[in-house]
C-alpha cells in the first residue's frame, strides 16, 4: 500500500484542431459555406500563423463559442477520491473512472498530502489509518465472500476505503470547458492536489494549442486583478478597486 504519484497524459485532441476552430470562427463572419473552404485549409494554402493570428483575435474579442468543436482527452493517475469528487463538479466533461466495484482494491495505493508528509507524527498516524483501512477492506471481503457474495463482495467492502485511496480516471473537455476548468483550479484557492493536476493539465494543452491556451490559467493571470474577496486573495495580483455604485 504505498504513497503513489500524480501523473497525467494527453490521450488525443481533435485532429487538425487550429484549422477546426480557424473555420467555425469563419463561418460566423463569412457568407460562404466553409466546407468548400476545409480543402484549402488541410492542404496549407491558408498558412497557419494566419489562421492562429485570426483565432487569437476573435478570442481576444470575446467570442469563444467555436473553440468548443475541439476537445482534449487526459488519462490521469495517482490522485485520489477527494479530488475525483471536485473534479466530476465539472459538468461540461466526460469521465471514465476506474471502478470499486470491479477493481479489487486489497492493497490500495493512496495520496499522501505533502502538509501531512511534512510532520512525522502525522504521516505515522495516516499511514497507520491506511493500513487499518486496508486491514478492514480485506476482512469485510473475505467474510463476504464466505457467506457467498463472491465477487460483489467488492462493492460492499469498499465502504471502509478512504478519501486518499487512488483512482484513475479519464477525462475529455472541450476547450471552453478547460479554460474555465483552469481558471477555477489554477487559482490558490483551489485544492492543492486538483491544483497541481490542473497545472499539469494545461502544460499539455500549451504545447498542443498555444493560441487558445497561451494566456490561460487562473482568471488573476488574465484579467491582471484579483477577481476575488480581499479576505480570500492570495496576494499575487491586486485587488479589483470596486466602485459601490457600479455593479460588479
Amino acid at each position: 500500500m504505498p504513497a503513489t504519484k500524480l501523473a497525467v497524459t494527453l490521450l488525443a485532441h481533435t485532429p487538425e484542431a487550429l484549422s477546426l476552430i480557424y473555420a467555425a470562427f469563419r463561418q460566423c463572419y463569412h457568407d460562404g459555406y466553409v466546407a468548400d473552404m476545409w480543402p484549402r485549409l488541410l492542404a496549407g494554402e491558408i498558412a497557419r500563423e494566419k489562421q492562429a493570428d485570426f483565432v487569437a483575435r476573435i478570442l481576444a474579442s470575446g467570442h469563444e463559442s467555436p473553440i468548443e468543436h475541439v476537445s482534449f482527452t487526459f488519462a490521469v493517475a495517482g490522485v485520489s477520491r477527494a479530488l475525483s469528487h471536485q473534479l466530476v463538479r465539472h459538468r461540461l466533461a466526460s469521465y471514465s473512472q476506474q471502478s470499486q466495484r470491479y477493481v479489487d482494491a486489497a492493497g490500495f495505493d493512496y495520496v499522501l498530502p505533502p502538509r501531512i508528509a511534512a510532520v512525522p507524527e502525522a504521516k505515522a498516524r495516516f499511514e497507520a489509518a491506511m493500513a487499518a483501512a486496508g486491514e478492514a477492506y480485506a476482512d469485510v471481503q473475505a467474510i463476504l465472500q464466505e457467506h457467498g457474495r463472491g465477487a460483489k463482495a467488492n462493492e460492499d467492502a469498499r465502504f471502509v476505503l478512504p478519501n486518499a485511496c487512488e483512482t484513475k480516471v479519464v477525462v475529455t473537455m472541450n476547450c471552453r470547458s478547460l479554460l474555465h476548468f483552469f481558471e477555477l483550479r489554477c487559482c490558490m484557492r483551489a485544492q492543492w492536489e486538483i491544483r497541481a493536476m490542473a497545472g499539469r493539465m494545461l502544460d499539455l494543452c500549451k504545447e498542443a494549442l498555444p493560441v487558445v491556451f497561451a494566456t490561460a490559467g487562473a482568471r488573476c493571470e488574465r484579467l491582471g486583478y484579483c477577481p476575488e474577496d480581499a479576505r480570500f486573495s492570495c496576494g499575487r495580483y491586486p485587488i479589483r478597486d470596486v466602485n459601490p455604485n457600479i455593479p460588479a
